[in-house]
């Protein structure tokens, strides 16, 4: 029996990440990653921050804080008077897993269209783990930027053009809560120093995922 996913509460860190079904690959060519991220920043920005990412070829990776209820309520354009239901924040917590379910359907579709391939693409339920500490939180970023090095596609991290690691050490405009981040970890030195690291030990028991 499939284990329980949690919830997407407002103002909690979330582990988001899924794997494609079977043998299949999630993106073949450049174009796929750049697509997936345009999709991701049309139904998932308005509802989450992002603190990090990898897209690998046949699977992906997210650490998200989703959004106050106030700011996610803004972006669904409720109105008390037209979707009374869904002014719950349970309704809102329901439309947040449907926000992602939408994401991985209409690159489904569009994937599906340019391949000729039909079916499903991801797995049908897309996992998440809540965050709950600091600590963990800045292992899991590190572990994430580390994928392409761990699945041996490139020996360094910001060789791998489809992380979220060069993208906080450049001056570029991005969709990453960065500030948030690199004032946490005291500046692009200090990021740096960081990813340098070894990731705790206690931190990589607990890793279930790719």
């Amino acid at each position: 029996m499939a284990k329980p996913q949690p919830l997407l509460e407002p103002e909690q860190f979330y582990h988001v990440y899924n794997h494609a079904n079977g043998d299949d690959n999630l993106f073949r060519t450049d174009e796929n990653y750049r697509f997936f991220l345009k999709l991701y920043s049309t139904y998932i920005l308005g509802i989450a921050e992002t603190f990090a990412y990898c897209l690998m070829p046949n699977h992906f990776h997210f650490v998200i804080r989703i959004r106050k209820e106030e700011e996610i309520s803004k972006f669904y354009h409720i109105e008390k008077k037209t979707l009374p239901a869904l002014i719950t924040l349970e309704g809102l917590i329901r439309l947040n897993s449907l926000q992602f379910s939408h994401l991985f359907n209409a690159y489904t579709q569009a994937f599906n269209k340019l391949y000729s391939r039909r079916g499903s693409l991801f797995i049908d339920t897309f996992k998440r783990r809540k965050v709950t500490s600091e600590i963990d939180l800045l292992n899991l970023i590190h572990y994430i930027h580390n994928n392409p090095v761990h699945h041996g596609f490139t020996k360094n991290m910001d060789d791998w053009k489809f992380s979220s690691y060069s993208v906080f050490l450049s001056p570029r405009k991005t969709m990453l809560a960065k500030s948030e981040l690199m004032k946490l970890l005291g500046g692009t030195k200090g990021f740096k120093e960081f990813h340098q690291r070894s990731v705790e030990k206690k931190f990589l028991q607990t890793v279930e995922f790719d």
